[in-house]
């Protein structure tokens, strides 16, 4: 598993590593670092042109301290300099006494043409201490690293991404790698700071870190396939666990077949499904259980999907919510569903909504949801005491009491069609079902979901009946690894 700590963690963890090395020894560690992720990322080091962006920070200090390694390997490298007055003085000395240069962004065609003729450019501007965007003086960088043909590494973390958060608020650079040290921070993780760090490679300085938790925390294959429910050999339909869906209407008849198509690949014994688009789901998978009576009158379920395409049918959703099983609610579930009737809840909620959906839940804009995508989740789970998962380019999962939010690492842009998150509406209700917590069943779903959609799509336009259907070959992949 990949965890993430703030930056008040990172820097006491810090502290304590460097009060017992000498003096300047854990900078060294980084550059060495930084420096051989760039020979790496360049390929060939030996006459290639480097510009570092140097700030007044720790950062500035790896950069110059790594530009020293680069020079002696056989590269030009010249420093710019966004505070003369405040660099690193030893990194300084290092990079100079090697052989590299030295200008100020005070002469700003200089440090323009440099840019414009470099292989490689080094973002050490700011620090993970960093907030509100770029300054003035260097915002015009971002725009000219991005008009360049440079590849562009980042030093712990783009300059102008919030470390803790992930927010851009004005102007940022764009890496193609960051190189990161010690621990991941939230803002590599996540939407928009993901998009700007590129990939991202850590690298071990030796940081020892503290017993709080992480803020945030991205499972991998091999923490998924733990999760993932498996059959005993004394297993019925019924003790692996009954989904209800309640889904559908008579104009979003696929939202229901959809959802089904979720529920019946998600690890459930049984899916029942109840609602006005029973024909389509029999026609369609006729291992269905379908019922006219209702939620009341279904049968027993051990979780329900309410929501997907049911239009008005508040009265579903509140028989749904009266239930003492784990519920999720999706897309009109979630606009029927009252505050109090959720908060109230003594079983589990999973509440599954898009930006625009849980703008329209906290009274707030779709655009500062997205822009403050880890604040989102984490009001939304409190205020309605729930688990949430905020879907998206970074879908984020929450639970209501706190601790680390989950970040999911799969998925592609192809997932961004009709009817995909009816898919994974299902795909984590089964999970409920299957005996998985909230906050499990949720993130498991989105990672199977995220990987099913890289398979269907394989680079080209893709059906969220296709995702669905590859589900299996993602559930595959990752127990056989």
């Amino acid at each position: 598993m990949r965890t993430a700590y703030s930056v008040e963690t990172i820097r006491a963890a810090e502290r304590a590593l460097m009060a017992r090395l000498p003096e300047g020894a854990l900078m060294q560690r980084a550059a060495a670092g930084l420096a051989a992720a760039c020979a790496e990322f360049l390929g060939r080091v030996y006459g290639s042109r480097v510009v570092l962006l140097v700030g007044s920070g720790d950062n500035g200090g790896d950069a110059l301290y790594a530009g020293a390694r680069l020079v002696r390997r056989g590269a030009g490298v010249t420093a710019v300099l966004l505070t003369p007055g405040r660099a690193h003085a030893g990194g300084l000395a290092a990079l100079r006494g090697a052989g590299g240069a030295v200008v100020d962004l005070g002469d700003a065609g200089a440090a323009e043409e440099l840019i414009e003729r470099a292989d490689l450019v080094v973002d050490g501007i700011t620090g993970i201490g960093g907030k509100g965007g770029l300054r003035p003086e260097a915002a015009p960088l971002a725009g000219v690293l991005a008009r360049s043909r440079a590849g562009v590494v980042a030093v712990d973390l783009p300059s102008g991404v919030d470390a803790d958060t992930g927010e851009v608020r004005g102007a940022a650079v764009r890496a193609d790698l960051t190189v990161t040290f010690g621990a991941y921070k939230p803002g590599l993780l996540i939407d928009p700071g993901r998009e700007y760090a590129g990939v991202v490679r850590l690298i071990g300085i030796g940081l020892e870190l503290p017993p709080p938790e992480p803020e945030v925390e991205a499972l991998q294959h091999a923490d998924v396939a733990r999760l993932l429910p498996v059959p005993a050999a004394e297993s019925d339909k019924y003790r692996r666990g009954v989904v209800g869906v309640a889904a559908g209407s008579a104009r979003y008849p696929g939202a229901a077949v959809l959802a089904v198509a979720g529920a019946l690949r998600g690890g459930a014994g049984a899916v029942r499904y109840v609602g006005p688009a029973g024909d389509a789901v029999i026609a369609r998978f006729p291992e269905a259980l379908v019922s006219d009576q209702g939620p009341a009158g279904a049968g027993r379920v051990q979780a329900w999907v309410a929501g997907p395409g049911a239009g008005d049918d508040a009265l579903s959703v509140s028989q749904v919510l009266r239930c003492d099983v784990p519920v999720l609610l999706d897309a009109d579930g979630l606009r029927l569903a009252e505050r109090d009737a959720v908060r109230g809840r003594g079983a589990p909620t999973l509440m599954t909504p898009h930006a625009g959906e849980a703008a329209a839940l906290l009274g707030v804009s779709r655009e500062e949801v997205e822009a403050g995508r880890l604040a989102a989740v984490r009001e939304l789970a409190a205020v309605y005491r729930a688990t949430v998962l905020l879907k998206g380019s970074t879908t984020l999962v929450a639970g209501p009491g706190g601790g680390p939010v989950r970040v999911n690492p799969t998925g592609t842009g192809w997932l961004a069609t009709a009817g995909s998150g009816d898919v994974l509406s299902g795909l984590a209700g089964s999970l409920l079902a299957s005996g998985l917590s909230a906050l499990d069943a949720g993130s498991v779903a989105a990672y199977l979901h995220g990987l099913a959609g890289r398979f269907a799509a394989d680079g080209a336009p893709t059906t969220s009946l296709d995702v669905a259907e590859h589900v299996p070959a993602a559930w595959r992949d990752v127990t056989r690894d």
